[in-house]
């Protein structure tokens, strides 16, 4: 980076060599005046009003005009023997916590470089000191003609700077706030805080500047002959005449372009309702859940309380069986004894009978 400024950070007797250098680069599109019917390019020239003829840049030089008109001529050496410390100095005047400044003061934002090897190491303790401390320097330099105002800030391990506008500079806001007294309803307000949390967060590597693109797609196809890219249609402004519509509506549009994420991350539907009914719809939620899950573990009781039933009727039927059978086989060994005892007397009275026959024929 090329420097704009050398001097030195005042630090109490510390003295530390930097380097000022821009923090930011524009990148807008700049235009050259043209002649509208030839093309021809439009040029300042610096002219000298008493004798009409274009001045060189080394013989110009400064003037201050008074209210009369007049002006009076001063010379570089003329601001170079003012008493100002800060010509070349950054000086440190005090250490305040960052939310101090007002954002609206805050201006260009430059980088501090250490200026040579012996500004390392106080450069390094000043960096060091305000890191620990968590606050910002405030400081005044001298930069293109007049003394200004700084931040000195620590961005990763660089110190910066930001320019500060006095605070006399900063116009008070009293005329542009709304005139009368306006009445904001709590469910205007819970909307407006569902559209914030919709919206979240960003990151800021992500934006870009749209319209610089399309100004320079139209310039290459102009350059190119072709044909210009068709305009992109805007969204209608217009009046607000619902302001509770027009917040459900930008909610439901939010949530639309995050493709649904933003609704499901948050456990909630892409449905736009208000905070206060939200409590009520948050317990009902809790409540059908309970009622759900008593219902499931009634369910689940009596699902494993069932299989023991029935384990036991068919425990109870296999024993019943196995008696009858028990008793069939008892009954069935009973008959046999009995026809066998029969049978047994039988043949005892036939042998009695044919035993004097015997006797007989002897």
């Amino acid at each position: 980076m090329r420097s704009i400024w050398n001097g030195a950070i005042s630090f109490g007797l510390v003295s530390i060599p930097v380097k000022l250098m821009n923090a930011t680069e524009n990148h807008s599109i700049s235009f050259r005046q043209i002649h509208a019917a030839d093309g021809g390019r439009i040029r300042y020239r610096k002219v000298c009003e008493l004798e009409e003829k274009e001045v060189p840049n080394d013989e110009i030089g400064k003037g201050y005009e008074t209210e009369d008109g007049s002006v009076i001529p001063i010379a570089d050496e003329d601001l170079a023997t003012l008493p100002l410390p800060t010509a070349k100095t950054i000086e440190i005047v005090a250490f305040v916590p960052g939310t101090a400044v007002d954002p609206l003061q805050i201006d260009a934002a430059y980088y501090l470089s250490a200026n040579g090897g012996p500004a390392v190491k106080p450069y390094t303790v000043l960096r060091e000191a305000l890191k620990r401390s968590q606050k910002v320097a405030l400081a005044k330099f001298a930069l293109r003609g007049r003394e200004r105002l700084g931040m000195l800030r620590v961005i990763d391990d660089v110190i910066a700077m930001h320019g500060l506008l006095w605070p006399d500079e900063i116009r008070s806001p009293d005329e542009v706030a709304p005139d009368g007294d306006v009445t904001v309803r709590e469910a205007e307000l819970d909307l407006a805080d569902a559209l914030m949390d919709t919206l979240g967060e960003v990151d800021m590597d992500s934006l870009h500047d749209h319209y610089r693109e399309a100004v320079e797609e139209m310039i290459a196809a102009k350059a190119q002959g072709a044909e210009l890219p068709a305009p992109a249609e805007g969204e209608g402004g217009g009046q607000v005449i619902d302001l509770m519509a027009a917040l459900e509506s930008s909610v439901r549009a939010a949530k639309n372009a995050q493709g649904g994420d933003a609704g499901t991350d948050r456990g909630e539907h892409a449905e736009v309702t208000p905070i206060k009914g939200r409590k009520k719809t948050a317990a009902s939620k809790a409540a059908s859940k309970k009622t759900a899950a008593s219902k499931t573990a009634a369910g689940k009781k009596a699902a494993s309380g069932t299989p023991k039933k029935v384990t036991a009727t068919k425990t109870a039927t296999s024993k019943t069986a196995s008696k009858a059978a028990a008793g069939k086989k008892a009954t069935a060994a009973t008959k046999k004894t009995a026809a066998s005892k029969t049978a047994a007397k039988t043949a005892a009275k036939k042998t009695t009978k044919a035993s004097p026959k015997k006797r007989a024929s002897a």
